[in-house]
């Protein structure tokens, strides 16, 4: 798989969908202004994905922010399952802590198989957090309030987006993403 066109397809997610969408109201300034890094990894396992996290995580940490506000760790190759995916998610959690970025970066998830507890697969909420390949997006803590404060505001962010998902409904969803007819 060519790193180019994954990085491709993820940038031609985000604009056709989190910004077409307005899913994430603070990507727009960020995605225009370059401030993404995209890095693609050929992590195939959980220990792998680990390593190359715990990178991205520092050079997120590192870099000027007016160079890299945010950044989208891809892996093709690793958890593939959403279930394997989720439960890496929930334990990098201490990684976050050993590399002592706690409150100073936040993860957010996205897979090809997302599915929030309660729905069924095909119940079109879950692609909200859908995206191309298996991804984890580092975000800044400090960008976050810098662009909104309320910390009431930012709970309510999911809620809407499934909101507009349910009013567009899977078929345009899908024909969105370019998975043509259900």
């Amino acid at each position: 798989m060519n790193a180019d066109r994954v990085v491709e397809a993820t940038q031609r997610w985000i604009a056709n969908v989190v910004i077409g969408l307005n899913l994430c109201p603070f990507a727009r300034r960020v995605f225009d202004g370059l401030l993404i890094r995209y890095t693609v990894t050929d992590a195939t396992d959980a220990e792998s994905l680990r390593a190359a996290l715990a990178v991205e995580l520092r050079t997120l940490a590192d870099a000027p922010i007016e160079q890299v506000e945010t950044a989208f760790l891809i892996h093709p190759f690793a958890l593939g399952e959403f279930l394997d995916y989720n439960d890496f998610v929930v334990e990098i959690e201490s990684l976050i802590a050993e590399l002592g970025l706690e409150s100073v970066i936040q993860i957010a998830s996205f897979h090809p198989g997302y599915q929030f507890t309660g729905t069924r697969p095909d119940d079109v909420e879950n692609y909200t957090n859908r995206s191309p390949f298996p991804m984890l997006h580092l975000l800044r803590e400090d960008s976050i309030s810098a662009v909104n404060n309320d910390p009431e505001a930012l709970q309510n962010i999911p809620r809407r987006n499934m909101e507009t998902l349910r009013r567009l409904g899977l078929a345009k969803v899908l024909a969105l993403l370019g998975h043509g007819d259900t």
